[in-house]
């Protein structure tokens, strides 16, 4: 399923979800694979996220659909909130203001989420979208709705033919902290174009699991990654960093996948090369040796990480390092370079 990301002159449209679809605005600066959202304010890139805590939103009154009542709806987004705060290295914190007879979507400062209809959009489950300040970039509102052209369910271990709005709720959340999408997963193509999901290593994955499945309802190693370097608490200090850049017959490589797994913990973090010189820098790393690979972004369409004006090349084999990288607690491993060769 695809979306589509818009950007007007205040507010900038993130669609996500089946598949879930978001865009890297200023791609110069080296980010995790889970992608932070860039903009253009007052001359310079901005990071996109929260200021101010806690973080308001409110629930639209008009939030029921066939198996879903409003109070399930205030249940179901409140749990999806609660498990990104609970994470222990971050510091983001929401706060509920009840219900609204607001819409998603509507330029009054609150951020509100909701049902609303939408069957034109036959691919899309769910869109997050930001009003944001020009001048300085502050994240002003930020409003997620939930197609209810789709059949919902909010039980406790999920309905055939449903989609679980906890899963969906918990990756658009991603979006409204300021998180893009994580490569880490592995689809298989079908017949009409659209992408199975095998498996997933990360919440903020672009595209969703099958209707009936709970699986989307739990944060992965990389979704954690993300939302801790974004809002980083003390904790953070004693994480470190992998950092290098992919070439291919001498030329750097931008948009390779490159992952980092930690063979202790058997956990994942990934990061993509982000720079004409072919760079990457994954953060949030527990101290320790990596096994290190790089392959090409082929398990989900390009654009559903990257605008299509920037070329990115996917005609090269996975490349294990031939070596564990170390990270050091609080710091950088230092520069490696991965040579990958064509297909």
């Amino acid at each position: 399923m695809r979306a589509i990301a818009n950007l007007s002159p205040r507010r900038l449209r993130v669609a996500a979800c089946a598949t879930l679809v978001a865009f890297l605005w200023g791609y110069a600066t080296p980010a995790s694979a889970y992608l932070k959202f860039g903009v253009s304010a007052g001359g310079k890139q901005v990071v996109l996220k929260w200021a101010q805590q806690p973080v308001r939103y409110f629930v639209s009154a008009q939030s029921s659909v066939p198996g879903v009542a409003v109070s399930d709806f205030e249940g179901a987004v409140a749990r999806a909130f609660a498990t990104w705060q609970a994470v222990p290295t971050a510091s983001v914190a929401y706060q509920y203001g009840g219900l609204t007879d607001a819409r998603p979507g509507e330029d009054d400062g609150s951020s509100t989420l909701g049902f609303e209809s939408h069957p034109e959009m036959d691919r899309v489950l769910a869109s997050t979208s930001f009003l944001i300040d020009e001048t300085t970039g502050a994240l002003i509102e930020s409003d997620i709705f939930f197609n209810s052209s789709f059949s919902w369910s909010v039980a406790p271990n999920g309905e055939p033919n449903r989609y679980d709005l906890e899963s969906i709720a918990l990756h658009e959340i991603g979006h409204f902290n300021g998180l893009g999408h994580s490569a880490l997963g592995e689809t298989q193509l079908d017949e009409d174009g659209g992408r199975t999901v095998l498996s997933s290593g990360a919440v903020m994955f672009p595209i969703a699991f099958t209707a009936g499945s709970i699986a989307g309802r739990t944060l992965r190693a990389d979704d954690i990654a993300g939302i801790t370097d974004l809002y980083p608490t003390e904790a953070f200090a004693s994480f470190g960093s992998l950092s290098g850049r992919v070439t291919k017959n001498g030329t750097p490589l931008f948009g390779a996948h490159v992952v980092a797994f930690d063979p202790a913990t058997q956990k994942m973090v990934a990061g993509f090369t982000l720079t004409d010189d072919g760079q990457f820098s994954i953060g949030g790393l527990s101290p320790g040796p990596k096994v290190v690979r790089v392959e090409p972004l082929d398990d989900a369409d390009v654009d559903s990480f990257f605008d299509e004006s920037h070329p990115v090349d996917v005609d090269f084999r996975v490349m294990f390092f031939n070596r564990l990288v170390v990270v050091p607690r609080g710091g950088d491993s230092g520069q490696i370079t991965l040579t990958v060769t064509p297909k």
